[in-house]
């Protein structure tokens, strides 16, 4: 009997982190491998960055995805989206308040950024659509009230913007924050998720559900105990 190698087949849904701004916000550029179209979650800022980044990926972005408000995980957004004529999706209309003062913020903080109305708000229990994969959008108020969460499945894969980061969580002290909220947000939506789920925050490195209630020292189960 003669073994032949079999080869892996691709994962589902594939990404690629981007940091943008100088807040070194990661944009996800995120796709569907069967169809090779996807979108950037959080194009914040360094546009040339995200155009290099689809085109060495062979990715045709056919959206772009908003976590929440803020400018630099959003000032670019508009932009994008008219230069490459796609939707924007997300984040909450609670975010509204954000997305209005986008170009002040873009004055105050030196990241160019312009206001605009989303193509679609998004809500608890909607989903989004990636090609052939398909996003649940958890609504995760706290680091703002308008705060989406974007989770794969298949994949136990999720996109948490600045809710949840390693070893920290997101701030709570800007306009219309809620500390309360943000650890309901994390412990009531995230966690039942599976502690072996892989997360991107909106900074910093990778991490799992699992890791953070063991060690974070904000939301771990000994913290909250």
């Amino acid at each position: 009997m003669t073994e032949t190698a079999t080869t892996p087949p691709a994962p589902p849904l594939k990404v690629a982190i981007i940091p943008v701004t100088p807040l070194q916000q990661n944009c996800t550029l995120v796709w569907c491998t069967r169809t090779m179209r996807g979108a950037f979650i959080d194009a914040g800022g360094d546009l040339p960055l995200l155009r290099q980044a689809a085109a060495k990926t062979g990715v045709v972005i056919e959206k772009l995805l908003v976590t929440h408000g803020h400018i630099d995980h959003c000032g670019g957004t508009a932009v994008f989206a008219r230069e490459l004529g796609v939707p924007i999706e997300g984040p909450h209309p609670a975010d509204r308040y954000w997305l209005d003062k986008l170009g002040a913020d873009g004055a105050r903080y030196g990241i160019a950024g312009e206001a605009f109305v989303p193509d679609r708000w998004l809500a608890d229990g909607d989903q989004v659509t990636l090609g052939d994969c398909t996003l649940d959008v958890i609504h995760c108020p706290g680091h703002t009230p308008g705060h989406v969460v974007f989770f794969h499945r298949p994949s136990k894969f999720a996109i948490v913007g600045d809710v949840l980061f390693q070893g920290s969580i997101g701030r709570t002290d800007f306009p219309r924050g809620n500390h309360q909220d943000l650890i309901d947000s994390i412990t009531r939506k995230l966690w039942p998720l599976g502690h072996d789920v892989t997360f991107v925050p909106g900074h910093g490195p990778v991490s799992t559900f699992g890791r953070e209630r063991q060690s974070n020292d904000y939301v771990s189960d000994a913290a909250l105990a």
